[in-house]
């Protein structure tokens, strides 16, 4: 299973911060996650939501394994 992580705002809105998720691909797992809880399915693929697979961000479609860790990261701001 893939530990999923999420962090500042999309953590507090899951009400979670770490699970562990059965998915081949990301976009499985992004389906897994919205089909539980549409509200954080959405925010997940919001404007400026990066996602990072074993610590390597990704802007494409990736295989997952059963030792892979998934981090969606909020958007960023700056001063």
């Amino acid at each position: 299973m893939a530990k999923v992580l999420l962090f500042g705002p999309l953590r507090d809105l899951a009400g979670w911060r770490e699970r562990e998720i059965e998915a081949s691909d990301l976009a499985s797992l992004r389906a897994l996650i919205a089909n539980d809880d549409p509200v954080l399915g959405e925010a997940l693929t919001g404007k400026g939501v990066q996602v990072a697979v074993d610590q390597a961000i990704t802007r494409a479609e990736t295989a997952l394994t059963a030792r892979s860790e998934v981090a969606f990261l909020p958007p960023m701001s700056g001063g």
